[in-house]
């Protein structure tokens, strides 16, 4: 086995290893990085549905109250606000979406879903969590879902949910008296779910890991490349030149040329160690053939 294909049988080792290493870790923490955007996303949809339900509660409502007697108007209704103003997102951005969803809701559209309704109950169980982020397959891949108790603490929306005798009689000739009723004091009834997808940032992760692993590779061949030439040029043509000569000079040929002495690296050193020795011999050679004669 020759010098060059040790040194590239190593050579390639090595970078395989690294290239396995660095591929798994460089993979994983793009993984990670596009999580994390898509969980500052859902953040935001929420902090922006949280911000609504707040300016409604504090600016809309008191203004509309009066009115409650002849007319419902289920603008200052918080769910209903933050449910209207992130659907003017969602119609931008489809795949989207957020949801005020109740196990036993006024309105129809809030209703949660199966998978929704294990939310609430998760909830129910572990009073004390205050959000829940996890993952879930829809039909355009995975779906990164926040979601946030909705725990009746003011005792102020028992008004409209706890028998239909006490709501007003505008919200009933509206929704009827069959939902929305039953609700109790500090009882977790629903929650508030962003959905955001995943697909598109895990899609750019993946185009990134492939861009870099590319990259590292042709990185390499041109190392490769570089590292065969050099190895050629310092290393393999000056020892197969020695080796030539010690063939001639092992068969008592002396024409052949010293090598030079510049230099100070290893193959320098070993040019001039065996000058020395080929003059050492030659001596030697002409000293036996003196005494001959």
């Amino acid at each position: 086995m020759g010098l060059r294909l040790k040194f590239n049988l190593v050579l390639i080792v090595v970078f395989l290893v690294g290239f396995a290493a660095i591929g798994l870790v460089s993979r994983q923490l793009l993984q990670d990085n596009a999580r994390e955007e898509v969980l500052r996303n859902a953040r935001l949809m929420m902090d922006t549905a949280l911000a609504v339900r707040s300016y409604t509660v504090d600016q809309v409502k008191p203004h509309l109250d009066k009115q409650l007697g002849e007319v419902f108007l289920p603008q200052t209704v918080p769910a209903y606000a933050a449910t209207e103003t992130l659907n003017h997102i969602q119609k931008k951005y489809p795949d989207y979406g957020y949801k005020e969803a109740t196990l036993n809701p006024t309105n129809p559209r809030d209703r949660a879903t199966d998978w929704e309704a294990d939310i609430v109950q998760q909830f129910r169980h572990n009073t004390e969590s205050t959000e829940l982020v996890s993952e879930r397959s829809g039909g355009t891949g995975r779906i990164l879902y926040i979601a946030k108790p909705i725990q009746i603490t003011n005792a102020a929306c028992l008004q409209c949910h706890s028998v239909p005798a006490a709501a007003p009689a505008s919200m009933i000739k509206i929704y009827g008296d069959a939902n929305g009723f039953g609700w109790k004091h500090n009882e977790i009834v629903g929650a508030q779910v962003v959905t955001v997808p995943m697909e598109i940032p895990i899609r750019n992760a993946d185009r990134a890991f492939k861009t870099f692993m590319a990259s590292l590779a042709g990185v390499f061949g041109a190392v490769f490349i570089a590292l065969n030439l050099m190895l050629s040029w310092l290393i393999v043509r000056p020892i197969r030149r020695m080796s030539q000569a010690a063939d001639k000079v092992s068969t008592g040929d002396f024409d052949v040329p010293e090598f030079s002495d510049a230099g100070r690296d290893e193959v320098s050193v070993l040019g001039n160690s065996f000058n020395r020795m080929r003059r050492s011999l030659e001596k030697a050679m002409q000293m036996i053939e003196r005494d001959g004669n």
